[in-house]
């Protein structure tokens, strides 16, 4: 089948020595994954792997077959070109790590056009903000909505977050954030991207970041720390 729709890159493996396998999350149908035959043979296709960076948003046709195996893209260009995500060290190193997150907590191939729509409006913002240094955090917490596991609203006199049920509490566990952490997990919950400039400093962003990737662990089975994770934090030390 023939589709024309709108794609986010998820990531790219280099396969033997001059193709590619791009995982996509497509419009259309969910999660997707494509093989490009020879992408490194010519300079007119080198040129185009420039497209695959991370959380590009591409405009592809593709033949879908729908069988659980590598598709094909009949054709690729941008949908919207950054202007300063793959420019900006900070910008490109953040979304190298959302990937990384995506890949791993993006796993079913069905359409969910509610998550596509969100993720490409925050890429888009993300582009045209200077601002970022807590998108990060802000789209780990909104991206639970769309999974299943976004936490519940906190009451004022449950001091402690339970992270096994998402649920806040009056009694501390052993599965419980401390009340300093539960505090700074209620102030992330209330963010917005339009909203969240210098609401955190720096060890309170690496604080929450441990806690959203614990709390992933927690809720997705299978779920891997990204490896980018080290140099995320040296870019925000």
């Amino acid at each position: 089948m023939l589709v024309k729709t709108k794609a986010i890159v998820i990531s790219s493996l280099r396969y033997q020595e001059k193709s590619l396998i791009v995982k996509c999350f497509t419009e259309s149908d969910g999660l997707k994954s494509y093989f490009i035959r020879d992408a490194f043979s010519t300079r007119k296709n080198s040129q185009k792997i420039a497209f695959f960076q991370p959380l590009n948003i591409l405009e592809i046709e593709a033949a879908h077959k729908n069988k659980g195996s590598l598709e094909y893209f009949k054709e690729v260009k941008m949908a919207h070109p950054y202007y300063t995500v793959n420019t900006d060290i900070t910008k490109t190193t953040i979304a190298i790590f959302l990937s990384e997150i995506l890949h791993h907590c993006i796993r079913e191939e069905e359409k969910n056009e509610s998550l596509y729509h969100f993720l490409e409006t925050a890429l888009l913002w993300f582009d045209n903000h200077d601002e970022v240094a807590n998108f990060h955090l802000i789209l780990m917490m909104e991206i639970t909505k769309f999974l299943g596991f976004f936490p519940e609203r906190p009451q004022n006199e449950n001091d402690f977050f339970e992270m096994t049920e998402g649920v806040f509490t009056p009694y501390q566990s052993i599965s419980c954030l401390s009340v300093e952490e539960t505090n700074l997990f209620k102030r992330l919950m209330q963010l917005k991207l339009d909203n969240s400039i210098k609401s955190f400093h720096v060890s309170e962003r690496q604080a929450l970041l441990k806690i959203l990737l614990d709390y992933y662990a927690f809720h997705l089975d299978g779920f891997k720390r990204p490896k980018s994770l080290d140099v995320l934090k040296e870019i925000f030390s």
